[in-house]
């Protein structure tokens, strides 16, 4: 079960030489989680193992931004994203994530690795607003129907710029 946290508005920032290194199931439950992830969620490795990983999603994050990248890991491509997420203490942290598909040797998805790094100022100063507009857009509509207009609005961006999500977030 996700702990009930009251989001603060203090960042923490990760250091320009930190990876934030993470293993899931399918399922999305944390099976690996380095030193660096649990320093900067504030959050002992016991509390991590087997716990689904949006324990540290922040709510600022539309939902559309997950079920894209999920779509993406479902079809078996990687993702780059820029995601903000919670400490355990409330505070949050941006990172850029880049996430693949863990395959067994018959080439089978048994789970996802996501490796974290610092992520440009300037690129957050880009993706910000574009995620606050997903979120409006999301809270305007059913929660069976959220997901599929903040997505059709980034499509929309991503359209008009004439480059894929992937194109658009290693160019910003």
């Amino acid at each position: 079960m996700k702990p009930n946290i009251t989001p603060r508005n203090e960042e923490l920032l990760l250091n320009e030489s930190d990876f934030v290194v993470s293993r899931t199931d399918l399922k999305g439950r944390i099976t690996y989680c380095n030193r660096i992830f649990m320093s900067l969620a504030g959050y002992r490795e016991s509390d991590l193992l087997g716990v689904q990983h949006n324990v540290i999603r922040h709510p600022d994050m539309p939902r559309g931004a997950f079920k894209l990248v999920w779509d993406t890991l479902k079809q078996g491509d990687e993702i780059f994203a820029y995601v903000k997420n919670m400490a355990s203490n409330g505070a949050f942290y941006w990172v850029l994530a880049n996430i693949t598909a863990d395959r067994d040797e018959a080439g089978n998805i048994i789970g996802y690795y996501s490796v974290r790094r610092s992520p440009k100022r300037s690129a957050l100063d880009v993706i910000e607003p574009i995620y606050q507009k997903m979120l409006e857009i999301e809270k305007q509509h059913d929660v069976r129907d959220q997901m599929d207009y903040s997505i059709a609005y980034l499509n929309g961006l991503l359209q008009e710029k004439g480059m894929s999500y992937e194109k658009f977030v290693l160019a910003i």
